[in-house]
């Protein structure tokens, strides 16, 4: 439709003609991996000090609760920034944002649930893509 070729990129429906799908998939997972580490190095943090104060969304126990949630959102999380596992990984974080964004913020407003949500769809993205090219998963295992 334009006679630029940049802004004809930019019009085009087709990812690889403006960008590298490997180069999206490792922004997707080393942004949805490190922001997540914010939230699970606090929770390990808790662990290691003995303060097992916590939700208990599922009837677990509150200790279990924080062991469960901060290993998925530290371990996993970490995981997922590098790429190791990425699929499995992703899974049990999937597993902890969906409890969060359905269970524990049921009742809160959307903007209370927004951010669980918001991590949800970044690790169905993550589980649904792998580690992609630039991951350790390709590196040790050709995925």
């Amino acid at each position: 439709m334009f006679n630029n070729p940049l802004l004809n990129k930019l019009e085009s429906s087709n990812l690889n003609s403006f960008v590298n799908e490997h180069v999206t998939v490792l922004l997707l997972r080393v942004t949805a991996g490190a922001f997540i580490l914010t939230h699970g190095i606090p929770k390990f943090i808790k662990i290691l000090t003995g303060d097992f104060q916590f939700a208990d969304p599922l009837g677990l126990g509150s200790a279990l609760s924080l062991i469960l949630s901060a290993f998925a959102e530290a371990a996993c999380g970490l995981m997922v920034l590098l790429g190791l596992g990425t699929r499995f990984a992703s899974f049990f974080l999937i597993v902890n944002m969906s409890v969060a964004g359905f269970i524990f913020h049921l009742d809160d407003p959307f903007s209370g649930k927004e951010k669980a949500l918001l991590f949800l769809i970044l690790f169905i993205s993550t589980f649904l893509f792998g580690g992609g090219k630039y991951s350790l998963d390709n590196k040790f295992f050709n995925e």
